[in-house]
């Protein structure tokens, strides 16, 4: 009997004598109505007793096994896939038997069903070892060999297995096996090279054909990925460094190249996670450090950009874009859209030909829709319509099918606004581009409306006159919703525009003006109205 056999068996015998004692004891100083109670839990206790007894038994017996014994439960574990089950199994054979071959067989033969590839050519490794006659292992840890990027040392493994090769069989598997492990060999010296000497496009090439080769290779795989960097197949990158986090999920620098990855195709929140995951690891990784670095800083200028746009400061925006672009200028996937923001802001201060200047770089750069239609918008804003027309015609001609409708729409309004330009243009009376805000309208209005006003142009009031009708009545069209989308399709916004020349607008310019001028009645500063010749209105030059 085993000394642990022996003490779980001695510990439960003393157990149950324990119970007893204390039954008996409680038995007489309790009534009968306890007694049944106590009956049950030295029931009970005796039960877990006996239990322990049969635990023991059983170790007992397990360590008693021989290694056959034992091999023949890995096999029922390994046809039942309980691999961890018969992993055991095999290395308690092993302990028995440590210098049976095939004991270390069987536990490569688990640990190969359990993809454990570095565990299986040990196990392989010291079954050749102790048993070298036997080809067909030979063979068999030569194709693993190959499986983990080491063929080289295949090729070593055939030679040795041919050695003593008899069977026909053999024979022609270590042909073909040669064969293999040779051209793997070859490729895997071309990546190398390639790879050395930053030939990234063949190294990837050889690279992909190594790996055809291979099982488990996460250097080969970490260096396939660094070559798509540098040729920049980022997406290439993500999926082959997903692999190697999947079944190393501590290769910190797979996390470090995954999050450039990210980082070069804008997709700046995936590229700060990946790079905390891995200075989760190693706090002071350098790689992963300046990454993270990298990335908040050029997104923080971004963000502050964007919040001046939205408050109207468009010189500071385009200034931070500009700080933000320059932080890495090559950095394509972030500076093509930060440009396109760029040029919104030349055309919100009214620079239209610096608009034009930063959307023909975006376009110069590569062509795409978005660009195109960015220079279209400023090119029609800037009154260049014509260029317009054939910049939003190209956008239409190139974009992909979900995109036509936009862009035959961005193509029909260009045409309009070259109709419209020949005849009274509503947003040229009024100083703004068509894409502006109901508040711009009203800001430019009342702006124009004082400067134009009859009253302060004694000297030219026939010109003012005119003047001050065009702009309440590009107000009256431009300030009603309606009224705008329906000029901006080129339709007819009055039912009298398509007659011979009388007045188009419906309502006195003046009713406009003052909606937006009363500031309401009392002393000598408030306005003035006076009969004859229509309404009229003063202001007060105090």
């Amino acid at each position: 009997m085993s000394s642990l056999g022996q003490m779980m068996r001695h510990l439960a015998t003393l157990s149950v004598a324990c119970l007893l004692s204390l039954t008996n004891h409680a038995f007489f100083l309790t009534s009968s109505s306890s007694t049944t109670a106590t009956t049950v839990l030295l029931a009970t206790y005796c039960c877990i007793g006996v239990s322990v007894i049969q635990v023991a038994d059983a170790s007992e017996e397990k360590q008693g096994l021989t290694a056959g014994k034992l091999r023949s439960l890995g096999e029922v574990a390994l046809s039942e896939r309980n691999y961890k089950e018969a992993e055991s199994y095999y290395k308690q054979a092993i302990q028995v038997e440590p210098d049976n071959a095939v004991n270390y067989y069987k536990l490569y033969s688990v640990h190969k069903r359990m993809r454990s590839l570095s565990d299986a050519l040990n196990s392989i490794t010291k079954a050749v070892e102790l048993n070298g006659t036997k080809s067909d292992w030979r063979i068999q840890k030569a194709k693993l060999l190959v499986n983990l990027g080491r063929c080289e040392e295949a090729n070593v493994e055939y030679l040795e297995a041919g050695e003593s090769a008899t069977d026909a069989k053999i024979a022609r598997q270590l042909v073909d096996g040669a064969k293999e492990a040779n051209e793997c060999a070859k490729l895997t010296q071309s990546a190398m090279a390639a790879y050395q000497e930053s030939n990234w496009n063949d190294a990837v090439m050889y690279f992909n054909k190594v790996l055809a080769y291979t099982l488990d290779t996460p250097d080969l795989l970490f260096m396939k990925a660094q070559s798509e960097y540098h040729t920049g197949d980022q997406f290439g990158v993500i999926s082959d460094t997903g692999k190697i986090l999947k079944n190393y999920p501590k290769h910190i620098e797979a996390y470090q190249l995954r999050g450039e990855a990210y980082t070069r195709l804008n997709e700046m929140e995936m590229a700060v996670k990946h790079f905390r995951e891995g200075l989760k690891m190693d706090p002071e990784h350098k790689g992963c450090k300046a990454g993270h670095k990298f990335v908040k800083k050029i997104t923080k200028k971004d963000k502050k950009a964007d919040e001046a746009f939205e408050k109207g400061e468009y010189q500071k925006a385009i200034g931070l874009w500009w700080e933000a672009m320059n932080t890495d200028i090559d950095l394509l996937a972030f500076v093509r859209p930060t440009l396109l923001k760029v040029v919104k802001g030349h055309i919100k201060l009214k620079e239209f030909d610096k608009a034009i200047a930063e959307a023909k770089k975006h376009v110069d750069n590569e062509e795409s829709v978005e660009g195109l239609h960015a220079m279209g918008e400023a090119q029609l804003v800037a009154e260049r319509y014509d260029e317009a027309l054939r910049t939003y015609q190209r956008a239409m001609e190139m974009a992909p099918e979900e995109q036509k409708r936009e862009c035959q729409i961005k193509f029909e309004e260009a045409k309009v606004a070259l109709k419209q330009s020949k005849e009274k243009n509503y947003y040229k009376i009024l100083g703004v581009p068509r894409n502006a805000q109901l508040k711009e309208i009203k800001k430019s209005y009342r702006e124009l409306a004082l400067k134009w006003h009859p009253d302060k142009n004694t000297d030219n009031k026939e010109e003012a006159e005119k003047m001050f009708q065009d702009i309440s009545e590009a107000y009256e069209v431009l300030s009603d919703k309606e009224m705008r989308a329906k000029y901006d399709r080129g339709e007819e916004v009055f039912e009298n525009q398509g007659g011979g020349g009388g007045q188009r607008h419906h309502a006195d310019p003046n009713m406009f003006f003052q909606q937006h001028f009363r500031h309401g009645g009392g002393g000598g500063g408030g306005q003035r109205h006076h009969g004859g010749g229509g309404q009229r209105m003063h202001f007060n030059r105090g």
